[in-house]
């Protein structure tokens, strides 16, 4: 890794910054001053900002969180709070979601640096399974099982969304699981539905289950077993 990219890491600062505190002799590496940016280093040299040792942070980190809602999956959205502020700086800048929740949805969401490890959970191509516990406006209908797992077709769009199974819990309250990821769906499907989604909460993805032990804005590192699921 690039000097100036792994203390930009680390301390939390922009990359030009990193390059500012080498160029003033702040960053030593095995007990040297470095001033070069472009120097490669790996988790055996050590590296120190004004006399303290930074710590290296391995590649391959993935993470179940608990998003509570008002919260956005990005970090491009001066409006809303994000979900990577619940980790350290450190993480934040190397973290990315494995796909979204909207800002009022609530439930799982999955983070790591693995870019193929994420794409085998968003690529519509895999058809990835995800679960909701949806509350609705009005009462269920007892039709609405039989459409969806034919395929919605919504507003705006030429091709039905894939098959979707449904389960009534009671008159306003149902479990769904779709297989893609298409914008505001859940809501969408319903809505073509003629009914309107009050509440959402995503407890799975494929084989991963919301930990039940997380609290709203918690996450805990996903065991090696969550980790091959994909």
């Amino acid at each position: 890794m690039r000097l100036d990219k792994f203390i930009a890491e680390n301390i939390g600062l922009t990359r030009s910054l990193a390059n500012k505190a080498l160029k003033s002799s702040l960053i030593t590496v095995n007990g040297q001053v470095v001033k070069s940016g472009a120097m490669k280093i790996t988790s055996a040299d050590g590296v120190c900002y004004e006399g303290n040792r930074l710590t290296w942070l391995e590649s391959g980190q993935y993470f179940m969180l608990y998003k509570p809602q008002g919260y956005i999956c990005s970090n491009d959205d001066s409006e809303y709070p994000t979900v990577f502020q619940f980790f350290d700086y450190r993480l934040m800048v190397r973290l990315h979601t494995a796909g979204r929740l909207d800002v009022d949805t609530t439930g799982l969401v999955l983070l790591t640096d693995d870019g193929q490890w994420s794409h085998r959970i968003t690529s519509p191509k895999y058809h990835c399974e995800k679960s909701y516990l949806v509350t609705l406006a009005d009462p269920v209908e007892q039709d609405y099982a039989l459409k969806l797992a034919k395929g919605i077709l919504l507003r705006g769009e030429r091709d039905p969304c894939l098959p979707a199974a449904m389960e009534i819990i009671d008159d306003y309250n149902v479990n769904l699981t779709i297989c893609e990821g298409r914008y505001h769906q859940v809501k969408r499907m319903f809505a073509a539905l003629g009914n309107k989604v009050q509440a959402l909460h995503r407890w799975r993805i494929g084989e991963i289950i919301l930990d039940e032990t997380l609290q709203e804005g918690t996450f805990r590192h996903l065991t090696k077993q969550e980790i091959a699921y994909f």
